[in-house]
């Protein structure tokens, strides 16, 4: 069977850096049959090196603007959506594209990973009416086809999503009342109101970091609260009952007075930021009171399909000991350069997490102690050699990267 064509969208904005790491997952996709479209502002245009993404230049600060933008570029018949903090697994596209292959198939959704690159940050999920999320419990990594109903959305992520072009369009995409947050979530609400199929798809994995920004530091600390404050206010008056909307912004400014005062028990935040950030959200709530939604963006025919080379081939193991990093990175750095996909596991002889990143070589780097955990469920300790130990990694990745079954170590031997 021919692949569907996918166009995969990137909207960034004053974070060139997150948007080069994120480029360079995309590059490494093991798809046949996909293009990239870059959405971003005019200083991160220089990470944008490839000649074949196409790129449109907006400086707006409203997500739901510059994905349209976007849709406006996609030629795929497919298009997913992955945030310029996050990379993609190998293997991503070929698992969130796989469920299209059934007509009834509206959009499909993957897990999002956290920042020790191992737990998964998001998983699978119900939305509601009132803009509450529950987890949704499902078993294996068979993707599942779930249909919702109007109030009860099958949740996606924004920087983990897939949807028809031509439906997308249709529905006249995203409503640029929401500049951040509820973008992604509205268009749940839209698609389970028309009865349509959605796709959680566990084995389509990215890796989100959450990248610092105006609204929040690298730590997750938030810094303003007003376009929290008038998108929930938005999603209030689109989807909530028409004489709860008083109701819905004392509990969407508890939860986010909740939220902020465990901040500040920790340590994070001073007393006087819970009262400015609380002010910033219910000026944030009266704006979006105000806005005009349901705004329909107008999309043309869908352009030229500008598919991207397959750069890179097959998937190469190395492992070494953590005081011979200097001389595994350098090794791992070359087999990049000649176009394969690495991963490298660094151990050392200890009880450690693990951890994993994607480097800026592009290297898919896993670092922690031979005996110690890497899946949070695992033993505290389990004694085995390291060989031993980097096969049973290969194994627990290999529907993600197409691991090799053989590995070496990084130094040749």
């Amino acid at each position: 069977m021919t692949p569907l064509r996918v166009s995969v969208v990137v909207v960034s904005h004053g974070r060139p850096d997150a948007l080069g790491r994120c480029l360079r997952g995309i590059a490494q996709l093991d798809y046949p049959a996909f293009e990239v479209v870059v959405v971003c502002d005019a200083p991160s245009r220089s990470e944008v090196i490839d000649p074949q993404v196409k790129t449109v230049v907006f400086d707006g600060a409203n997500i739901s603007e510059a994905r349209n933008l976007g849709v406006a570029q996609a030629a795929g018949e497919i298009i997913a959506f992955i945030d310029d903090d996050a990379v993609p697994e190998p293997n991503w596209l070929v698992h969130l594209a796989g469920p299209f292959a059934a007509d009834n198939v509206a959009a499909t959704g993957g897990y999002v990973i956290g920042r020790n690159g191992i737990s998964f940050q998001w998983t699978a999920r119900m939305a509601f009416a009132d803009g509450s999320t529950e987890p949704l419990p499902l078993e294996g990594t068979t993707p599942r086809l779930l249909t919702g109903k109007p109030g009860q959305a099958i949740k996606t992520e924004g920087t983990n999503m897939a949807i028809r072009r031509d439906l997308l369009v249709a529905m006249g995409g995203f409503d640029p009342a929401y500049r951040f947050y509820l973008d992604e979530t509205d268009i749940n609400m839209r698609l389970a109101a028309e009865g349509h199929v959605t796709a959680i798809v566990p084995l389509a994995q990215v890796h989100h970091g959450f990248a610092a920004s105006a609204r929040r530091t690298v730590q997750r600390i938030p810094r303003d609260l007003t376009e929290i404050g008038a998108s929930s206010a938005v999603f209030a008056r689109k989807f909530g009952d028409s004489g709860g909307i008083e109701t819905a912004r004392y509990a969407d400014r508890a939860a986010q007075r909740s939220r902020l005062i465990r901040l500040m028990v920790r340590g994070d935040l001073m007393p006087g930021c819970v009262r400015r950030l609380l002010a910033g959200f219910d000026a944030g709530w009266a704006q979006g009171m105000r806005r005009e939604i349901g705004r329909n963006a107008e999309f043309g025919g869908p352009p030229a399909f500008r598919p991207m080379p397959q750069r890179f081939s097959g998937h190469r193991v190395l492992y070494d000991r953590f005081w011979r990093a200097s001389t595994a990175r350098a090794k791992a750095r070359a087999v990049v350069k000649e176009g394969q996909r690495v991963s490298l596991f660094l151990l050392s002889a200890t009880g450690r997490y693990h951890v994993v990143r994607f480097t800026e070589d592009g290297v898919w780097e896993q670092k922690g102690g031979q005996f110690g955990k890497s899946r949070r469920d695992m033993p505290m300790l389990q004694f085995w050699t390291a060989r031993r130990r980097v096969a049973m990694e290969t194994r627990r990745l290999s529907q993600l990267r197409d691991t090799l079954p053989s590995q070496s170590g990084a130094n040749g031997t």
